[in-house]
């Protein structure tokens, strides 16, 4: 086996507008560790599980200058995509593919990944109430866009069955974390980028 010289993928970044002030220290060779106070609990839940569940260090600074949820939810789910593509780079030796099947009780989600450079996402959290905790469903369902999208990847997420709204976001995200958490890995066994196009 070859000796691992993985080095740490981390940045920082900024999203300063009008609306919000975000920084974020991610490194997506951490441990699971979160720091987040974004005003909204169930928000900060749910990073804090992707954080955990993908081994990835996620620290903020968040600031809502006009105090609307919408534009905050958004921006966040925005500055996590961009910051975890920043830390993939070229996206040399990694897995690339990543998937997961993961229960919440009532509640089953699979997540597939596929880290190839191409914008495509498939969402289906199959949500029945109109807020959950204290989001309202359509900006839970806008963060995961959000996020998504601005990973630049294609990914397909659904929630197949549940009961509990609660717990089938839950699922979801976690089944997200995982596979995103398999498809990042470094495999020292490849050289250059894992595509027989070259490029990805």
């Amino acid at each position: 086996m070859k000796p691992s010289n993985k080095k740490h993928r981390k940045t920082s970044l900024t999203r300063k507008t009008k609306e919000t002030f975000i920084n974020i220290l991610l490194d997506l060779d951490g441990s699971g560790k979160c720091k987040i106070d974004s005003g909204y609990k169930f928000l900060d839940h749910l990073v804090t599980i992707f954080s955990k569940y993908s081994i990835v260090d996620m620290v903020f600074q968040i600031d809502s200058k006009d105090k609307i949820a919408h534009h905050l939810i958004e921006d966040l789910g925005i500055i996590i995509g961009q910051s975890l593509e920043k830390c993939l780079g070229d996206r040399s030796r990694i897995h690339r593919f990543g998937y997961a099947i993961v229960p919440m009780d009532d509640s089953l989600s699979r997540s597939v990944i596929d880290l190839v450079k191409r914008r495509y996402s498939i969402i289906n959290l199959n949500l029945a109430r109109d807020s959950v905790e204290d989001l309202i469903r359509e900006d839970i369902e806008h963060f995961f866009r959000s996020l998504i999208e601005n990973l630049n990847a294609c990914v397909h997420i659904n929630v197949e069955y549940g009961t509990d709204d609660h717990h089938k976001i839950e699922s979801a995200i976690k089944s997200f974390a995982l596979a995103f958490r398999q498809a990042i890995e470094i495999d020292n066994r490849i050289t250059g980028v894992p595509s027989t196009k070259g490029v990805l």
